[in-house]
Formats: structure tokens, C-alpha cells, sequence
């Protein structure tokens, strides 16, 4: 399940686990909570509709602060003495997405993918059939007799040569 949230005047994709950069929000709290714009449900179906995503929350919690790179800003308009230097470093509140919570949506267990993922694997050993020593034989006479072919192709061309 991932979401659509907008963190700072920016949208970014987010998932249960993700760690992102958004611009600094100031605050003493350890989570912080966004309204989605958008969810994308573990089946691949989307939710927009308002009503249920007024219902839906994204929660954070926030790791740290950092800086961004450095900014280097240089006005100059010639021939007039018009210079300005000016430097800017953005500040970013690092966070990490703990829980996307939607109303309805269903949750799976582990133990459920479990036996679907043994019910999947007993399906591919059952229908892939076994090779038995009859077969292999006569795969292996069948291989003999193209070789040969090829051989007494390439004798029958180097004797046309000769």
C-alpha cells in the first residue's frame, strides 16, 4: 500500500517503512500525521474519493533535521557597479513513514500470504512432470543421431570440395 502526501508545498510518494527530506517543520512532537491525497491499496486499487480520505491518515515520525546543499546567489548588471552576493542553505526535517491507515481497506496477515505462497509452490511441483529414464535415453539416442548428421554433412561438403 503506498500513498500520495503533501509535505511543504511538494507531493511525494510514500510507503510504511520510507525515510524522506521534507522541508522543516518546526515543532517538539516526535510523530506528525498528513491527510493523503491519494492511496493505492495492496490489490492495486486507488482511492481519491474525499470522504474516505478525510477518514485516512498517514503518521511519521520524525528522526532529525539537516541542511541542504549550499546556494550560491550572484547578481551583476555591467558596467554599473552593481554587484550582490547572497548564499542560502535549505533546511529539511528527515522522517519516517510508520503507518498508512485507510478505513475499509482490508489488512493481510502473514500467516494467510503464507499458505497462499505454499499453495503456489505445491501447484509448481505437481504440475511439472518428472523425466523418467525411458525419456532421458531416448533424448539422449535422439541428440547421438543429430551429431552424427551434422558430421557426415560436413564430411559429404569437404568431400564435394576436394
Amino acid at each position: 500500500m503506498y500513498a500520495i502526501i503533501r509535505a511543504g508545498g511538494k507531493q511525494a510518494k510514500v510507503q510504511s517503512g520510507d525515510v524522506i527530506e521534507i522541508e522543516r517543520v518546526k515543532g517538539e512532537s516526535d510523530k506528525m500525521s498528513f491527510a493523503p491525497l491519494l492511496v493505492v491499496d495492496d490489490d492495486g486499487n486507488a482511492v481519491s474519493d474525499r470522504d474516505v480520505l478525510a477518514k485516512a491518515t498517514v503518521t511519521a515520525k520524525i528522526l532529525g533535521e539537516s541542511q541542504g546543499p549550499k546556494i550560491d546567489i550572484f547578481k551583476y548588471k555591467n558596467k554599473t557597479g552593481y554587484r550582490r552576493r547572497q548564499g542560502h542553505r535549505q533546511k529539511y526535517t528527515q522522517i519516517e513513514i510508520t503507518e498508512i491507515k485507510l478505513p475499509g481497506a482490508k489488512a493481510k496477515t502473514a500467516s494467510k500470504t503464507a499458505k497462499a505462497s505454499d499453495e503456489k509452490a505445491a501447484e509448481v511441483k505437481t504440475s511439472a512432470p518428472k523425466p523418467t529414464a525411458s525419456k532421458t535415453a531416448a533424448a539422449k539416442t535422439a541428440a547421438a543421431k543429430t551429431a552424427a548428421a551434422k558430421t557426415t554433412k560436413k564430411e559429404t561438403k569437404s568431400s564435394e570440395e576436394e
